[in-house]
């Protein structure tokens, strides 16, 4: 059986367009000339891991699968420094006040997470606990 390698290597360059807001100026950034390799401004590796499966498939299922760029401070110019497939993951890059930025993801990104999943099994459906019978309520105690 061959390995499926859980990361793969992507290059880009990040571009920044004025906008107005309500009388305001600012620069939207966006991420542009993704492709595989090494070959742009900016690098990064995209590590798949087991433990974010659920997220992958979620992803991958979506109306437009999208990869995440961690880019440095909210509000500061983009410093790339890591980039996900999984929207669990780059929520809590947001949650902690980091500027993240979107991009479609490529057919072959896409092609490639679907075979991590088919050799490393989904994530195990997670199933509803049952609660013991009087679980969670207080209970009257006799005196």
């Amino acid at each position: 059986m061959t390995s499926i390698t859980s990361h793969r290597s992507l290059s880009f360059d990040v571009a920044g367009e004025p906008l107005f807001i309500k009388g305001f100026a600012t620069t939207r950034w966006r991420i542009i000339d993704l492709a595989p390799g090494q070959a742009g401004p900016w690098t990064l590796d995209l590590q798949l891991y087991m433990t974010e499966r659920a997220a992958y498939r979620f992803n991958l299922t979506s109306d437009t699968p999208r990869l995440f760029v961690r880019a440095g401070e909210a509000g500061a110019r983009p410093a790339p420094a890591a980039i996900t497939a999984s929207q669990d993951v780059a929520a809590g890059w947001l949650d902690g006040e980091h500027q993240v930025l979107e991009v479609d993801m490529p057919l072959a990104i896409q092609a490639w997470i679907e075979a991590y999943l088919a050799h490393r099994g989904e994530a195990p459906a997670e199933g509803r606990k049952k609660k013991r019978k009087g679980a969670g309520r207080a209970r009257e105690i006799e005196a």
